[in-house]
């Protein structure tokens, strides 16, 4: 009777060793899912979560004045460059104003649910800006658009880029979904400086500026229209400025304002 008894709670014991055991288990490994599930929901202090548009997106509630041109200008050194292609630039008026990383983006990312004073703040912060040329900053075959990381990284500069992503999304709180987490990542891995890289020997893609004719013995200045207004209308066509040989014509050139300058780039008659 004994002997019977004693097999029985030996029995009894083990099996609440067992369950004892299974009951540790079970616990490890949730410990183990939530730990996981806290490293893939952050990335680099950045919440990791898809795109989401809580509010319409206005791109009214995100204006900038046209001056921190200048601005992004002064913090390059005083340079009109576009970091993403490497150019240089003659004149402001070849480039447009870039937000890092894009406004509409930033809405989906977290700043649909900021108020006025933070949408502003971020439109204009020079962090988040630089200068592109408008067919790299535009939507278009090879612009970049709307886009993030995962769907458009820049020629030159990638780690920088990369690396001014994470800080904006940072200082706004913004999200970065896992498609981008991980682009962001294989860029930065590869990285040995996030400094911004100025190009050396690249020529400046500024546009040919014609040779002018000598001013006058009284020093007056070029007489544009008299020059190469050859119907007298007061405008310069392109078809005149090319008899003449004064095409392409940038802004500064004596003919540039009597010219029709339609996609604002600061050239007329490429």
């Amino acid at each position: 009777m004994n002997g019977f008894v004693g097999k029985r709670r030996r029995r009894i014991q083990a099996i609440a060793l067992a369950s004892a055991c299974i009951a540790g288990l079970a616990v490890l490994l949730a410990c183990e899912d939530t730990a996981a599930g806290t490293e893939d929901k952050t990335w680099r202090g950045l919440a990791v979560a898809s795109e989401y548009r809580c509010t319409p997106y206005e791109r009214g509630d995100y204006p900038y004045p046209q001056s921190v041109e200048a601005e992004i200008v002064a913090s390059m050194g005083g340079r009109i460059y576009g970091p993403y292609t490497g150019r240089y630039f003659a004149s402001r008026r070849q480039t447009d104003i870039e937000h890092i990383v894009a406004v509409s983006e930033a809405h989906d990312s977290g700043l649909c649910a900021a108020d006025r004073t933070v949408r502003r703040r971020f439109a204009r912060d020079l962090l988040n800006l630089t200068l592109a040329a408008p067919a790299v900053n535009r939507c278009g075959a090879s612009g970049k658009c709307h886009h993030d990381a995962a769907e458009w990284l820049p020629p030159m500069n990638r780690c920088w880029f990369a690396h001014r992503i994470v800080s904006v999304k940072r200082k706004y709180g913004l999200t970065v979904d896992r498609r981008e987490a991980a682009a962001l990542k294989h860029v930065l891995s590869a990285c040995t400086s996030t400094d911004m890289v100025f190009a050396a020997g690249r020529s400046t893609g500024a546009p040919r500026i014609p040779k002018l004719p000598p001013p006058s013995s009284s020093g007056d200045r070029v007489d544009a229209l008299r020059l190469w207004d050859d119907n007298g209308n007061g405008r310069i066509t392109c078809k005149e400025a090319r008899r003449h040989g004064i095409a392409p014509v940038p802004w500064g050139h004596p003919a540039y304002r009597f010219m029709r300058d339609g996609d604002g780039d600061g050239v007329v008659c490429e």
